[in-house]
């Protein structure tokens, strides 16, 4: 198998784990506001990703107290020039065709644009210092990443009504109980946490966990009866032509060992 060379740039920097890599918005000085140069450091990091072999699990973080507040509003005021234009390969698309999970590590603000780049992610973990906030409604621009469309989904229309027409913050642990986050952990525990569950989901089958993945997603986004009838034709097609029985006996192996070891620790 071929692996892709990653490397780090100003604006995005990149840590290796095995099977996983982080990928690190690095504005913290500007909170990790969308320019036009990081929207494309990101399209292209990701797309360098969906080809690089050894990446099985992405997850996602901004440095400093943001995870991202959004578009750049002084670029798009015109008070700073855009360095560069913006590639016709857009950030949700990039995303979206990745082709693996990624998780998302909320360690701050995640605002407008920033909360839809969350909704990007495959399901997210947050800091208590973390905090959303959808504002399309108060500077004047319609969502165009989707939230409009998966925070109803997530939260329940009645509530993400609330949070995109007051346009108020959401804090983590109530981001929790509505759903939008699987967990809340302390700043110092977010990126080992988010790896952990990383290094779990790569411990699985990699053709049957992207086959679950993908069903999910479509699923989701249309009515549970076609959902249903999706998966059973998945099931039956990926039965017929994916037989990892000795895998799976090595991986139930590996699950009772260490099922063992932590009871008897």
């Amino acid at each position: 198998k071929n692996t892709t060379i990653l490397m780090d740039n100003e604006l995005i920097k990149l840590d290796r784990q095995e099977a996983v890599t982080v990928v690190t918005l690095n504005r913290p000085e500007a909170l990790n506001a969308l320019s036009t140069e990081l929207r494309n450091s990101i399209s292209s990091t990701f797309d360098l990703l969906a080809q690089d072999a050894q990446t099985q699990v992405i997850v996602l973080t901004g440095a400093g107290r943001a995870f991202s507040v959004g578009l750049d509003l002084k670029e798009l005021g015109g008070e700073i020039d855009k360095k560069e234009k913006a590639l016709a390969r857009d950030v949700e698309l990039s995303i979206a065709e990745v082709g693996k999970p990624v998780i998302g590590a909320v360690n701050g603000f995640a605002i407008t644009g920033g909360f839809e780049l969350a909704l990007m992610c495959d399901f997210l973990i947050a800091t208590p210092s973390a905090k959303f906030a959808d504002t399309h409604a108060r500077v004047g621009v319609v969502p165009g990443w989707g939230l409009s469309q998966k925070l109803p989904r997530l939260i329940g229309i009645n509530r993400a009504k609330e949070l995109s027409l007051t346009g108020n913050f959401l804090d983590a642990e109530t981001a929790m109980k509505w759903g939008l986050v699987n967990r809340v952990v302390e700043e110092k525990a977010l990126i080992s946490v988010c790896v952990g569950l990383a290094q779990d989901i790569a411990s699985t089958d990699p053709a049957t966990r992207s086959e679950i993945r993908k069903i999910m997603d479509s699923g989701w986004l249309s009515t549970l009866d076609d959902g249903l009838q999706w998966e059973k034709e998945a099931n039956r097609n990926h039965s017929k032509k994916h037989k990892p029985e000795r895998e799976v006996a090595a991986r139930r192996h590996n699950i009772q060992a260490r099922g063992r070891s932590q009871v008897e620790g």
